[in-house]
C-alpha cells in the first residue's frame, strides 16, 4: 500500500450508526472545511459534505451493526482532501464501479455521485479490527477549487433524496481529534470501540 503524506490538517470523529449521526457527520464537515478556508457556498465545501453525506448514508444503511459507531476523518494532505467512513461491518463490500440504477428507485445512486464528484475513491479492510473504510478524494487547486470544473448539487438539494430535516443536529460525539489531541464529548458512548 502506498504512503500517504503526513496531513497538514485533520478532523476525525465518531457518530452513531443512525440517520441522525449521518447528518451530524456531513454537518460537521461542512462546518470544518468552513473554518478551514473554505466556505460553505465553495466548491470544494459543497463536493466533500455532499460526498460525506452519501459515504456516512452507506455506513448507517449497509454497514449498520447494533451498537457499533461509524467513523468519519477529513484530511487535506498537499492539495488533497481525503473523507474517510469507517464501518465494522466487512462483509458488505460496495462494488468497485457503482451499478446504474433502475430509473424508477428511489436509491441506490449514491455511490454514483461519489464517483462522478471525487477524483478518486475505493474502499481498503480496516486494519487491526473488523470491517472497512470507503473513502474518497478531492484535489484542490490554489484558492480552494477543485482541479476539475464539477458543480456539486447544493446540499440541500441532496437532503430531499434521505427525506429528512438536517436543520437541527445533537452534539452526541465522543471524541474529536483536531490537531490538539482528543477531547472528551458525550458520556453516553462510553468505552465502545467501533
Amino acid at each position: 500500500m502506498p504512503q500517504r503524506p503526513a496531513p497538514e490538517r485533520e478532523f476525525a470523529l465518531r457518530f452513531t450508526s443512525t440517520p441522525r449521526g449521518a447528518r451530524l457527520a456531513r454537518r460537521l464537515v461542512s462546518h470544518r472545511l468552513n473554518d478551514w478556508g473554505h466556505p460553505y457556498t465553495t466548491p470544494v465545501n459543497e463536493t466533500l459534505t455532499l460526498i460525506t453525506a452519501e459515504l456516512g448514508t452507506n455506513a448507517v444503511r449497509h454497514g449498520h451493526i447494533p451498537g457499533r459507531d461509524f467513523h468519519v476523518q477529513l484530511t487535506l494532505a498537499e492539495g488533497t482532501f481525503r473523507i474517510e467512513v469507517t464501518d465494522t461491518r466487512a462483509e458488505r463490500q460496495p462494488p468497485s464501479t457503482p451499478p446504474t440504477p433502475d430509473s424508477t428507485s428511489e436509491s441506490g445512486r449514491g455511490l454514483l455521485l461519489v464517483a462522478a464528484l471525487a477524483d478518486d475513491w475505493g474502499v481498503t479492510p480496516r486494519p487491526a479490527a473488523p470491517g472497512k473504510t470507503v473513502w474518497a478524494e478531492l484535489r484542490v487547486r490554489t484558492g480552494g477549487h477543485p482541479h476539475t470544473h464539477r458543480v456539486a448539487p447544493r446540499p440541500t438539494d441532496s437532503v430531499s433524496t434521505y427525506g429528512h430535516d438536517t436543520e437541527s443536529f445533537p452534539a452526541t460525539s465522543s471524541q474529536r481529534r483536531d490537531g490538539l489531541g482528543l477531547r472528551p464529548g458525550a458520556a453516553s458512548y462510553g468505552d465502545r470501540r467501533p
